[in-house]
């Protein structure tokens, strides 16, 4: 079934086109308000449960501070280049991915297939994001109503298997999200999206510094955030050197969700007052911060309960319920955190729906609400071999790929198109065959701010492109090494 409606993309997307061409002028291209809407649109973007939910984890398997330390050094290198070549192809063409291509490329290049690419892979993405959305919602609602409270070790695991096996319980929360998201994006880019995001991107920030503060408190603080924010090389000898180093290099790359116009699609909203190397090193910034702040939430938290902080995803919703459980206050802190988990994860929807309905409305012409409205009902239904895939939809055939269709989703969005989308965009912006580096400079440089530099075009020609192959490739390698 999930393979079915993975086809269903392309289709959809020929039958958008059709529509298109018999449909007339499209409406005049909407501008956010201010340049505070852009950056904490785009932050939010960045920003999702793997800032939280995989970074904290990640680092605990990779020597922590040595690992950060990597992290920090493979962001800076890797993803803010690439980031500022997204914004600046989507500010260039002032379109959505899917027609920002057509509108900067030379006649009879090829380059704009990928922009049809970049709208599956956002579909693709929130065929299983909107779910891991709804547990973020629910483990709120169960936090703060105290359903998991006086639950022993084995009762907070229970709580979180029995959700997955509830197909019900697992289609609501789902479709909540899914109904969230399109409202906002359909009250309009300034009066919904913008204005949503700020207040809750604010709201998100206050929080993790009111988490963060509560967890200095704590009695293993000092001994947690050591492990997590001094480098310790010997350390990272003993987890492997090659490990760490790809680990960091990896979740530096994935951290901004580049490769799929998701960031594009901001860049197409914004003016010329401003360099797009700055306002990206804002957004890294941003995407940083929540990312350190979640480890300096979890790692005090888990040194003083004496629990396993490198235990993976299970971390979330069978680790910290248990610590809250035994915590004072903990109905109250775990209430805060887990909305600071769903802020996290619906200020990634937000914007990638953002993303779909613009791409829908420049293909058909229809207007924002019709796109949104049509949105709603295709994502819903896109979602639900994800929420069945735990439940009803069980096949030993995804075990390869973690066990789910959730975990062959995350491969083919994670794998696939995020970083051979970051490859497409690195070499249009850079080549000669493409829009050029010439042309890419000029727009990255337009504006106040920090500026791209000539020197570095040896770099990014030459050198990043064959660290994101690797990347591709290492990827595929690890998820299929058993087989070799």
């Amino acid at each position: 079934m999930s393979y079915y409606l993975l086809y269903l993309h392309p289709c959809y997307v020929t039958i958008l086109s059709i529509l298109t061409y018999q449909r007339g002028q499209y409406m005049e291209r909407e501008k956010l308000k201010s340049r505070l809407g852009f950056i904490l649109l785009s932050a939010g973007c960045a920003i999702g449960i793997g800032n939280v939910w995989k970074f904290p984890y990640i680092a605990g398997e990779g020597g922590g501070g040595t690992f950060v330390l990597f992290y920090l050094i493979f962001l800076v290198i890797l993803g803010l280049p690439i980031l500022s070549m997204e914004f600046a192809v989507g500010r260039a063409s002032q379109k959505s991915p899917i027609k920002a291509y057509q509108a900067l490329e030379k006649p009879k290049q090829k380059w704009h297939i990928h922009g049809y690419l970049t709208l599956i892979g956002c579909y693709l993405l929130m065929m299983f994001y909107t779910c891991v959305s709804g547990w973020m919602l629910q483990y709120f609602y169960m936090t703060a109503t105290g359903k998991l409270e006086n639950l022993d070790t084995q009762g907070v695991e229970n709580a979180f298997n029995n959700m997955l096996s509830d197909p019900g319980t697992m289609c609501f929360w789902t479709i909540l999200v899914v109904l969230l998201g399109i409202i906002v994006c359909a009250k309009g880019l300034q009066n919904g999206l913008e204005k949503i995001t700020k207040v809750m991107m604010v709201a998100l920030f206050l929080i993790m510094i009111v988490l963060a503060i509560n967890s200095f408190t704590m009695e293993g603080a000092k001994e947690g955030l050591s492990y997590f924010l001094l480098p310790d090389f010997e350390r990272m000898k003993e987890v492997g050197v090659i490990k760490t180093l790809v680990s960091a290099m990896n979740q530096a790359f994935f951290t901004l969700s580049l490769g799929i116009g998701a960031m594009a699609i901001f860049g197409s909203y914004i003016d010329k007052k401003h360099t797009l190397l700055g306002e990206s090193a804002r957004v890294v910034v941003l995407d940083t911060f929540v990312a350190i702040s979640a480890g300096l939430i979890i790692f005090p938290a888990c040194f003083t309960y004496n629990v396993d902080q490198t235990s993976g995803p299970s971390l979330i919703f069978i680790t910290l319920p248990n610590i809250f459980a035994n915590m004072p206050m903990g109905r109250l802190w775990g209430s805060i955190f887990f909305l600071f988990m769903s802020f996290a994860a619906l200020s990634t929807i937000f914007a990638v729906f953002e993303n779909i309905i613009c791409c829908t409305m420049e293909l058909t012409g229809f207007s924002r609400k019709k796109s949104s409205a049509i949105n709603f009902f295709l994502i819903s239904a896109l979602s639900l071999p994800c929420v069945l895939g735990f439940n009803l939809l069980q096949w030993d055939g995804f075990s390869i790929f973690g066990g789910t269709i959730m975990d062959l989703e995350d491969f083919l969005v994670s794998n696939i198109f995020l970083p051979l989308g970051s490859l497409v965009y690195l070499l249009f912006c850079v080549s000669k065959k493409g829009w050029g580096w010439k042309n890419y400079m000029a727009e990255a440089n337009a504006g106040k701010g920090l500026k791209v530099k000539n020197w570095m075009r040896v770099y990014l020609t030459y050198i990043l492109p064959l660290i994101v192959i690797f990347i591709f490739l290492f990827g595929i390698y690890d998820k299929f090494k058993t087989l070799f």
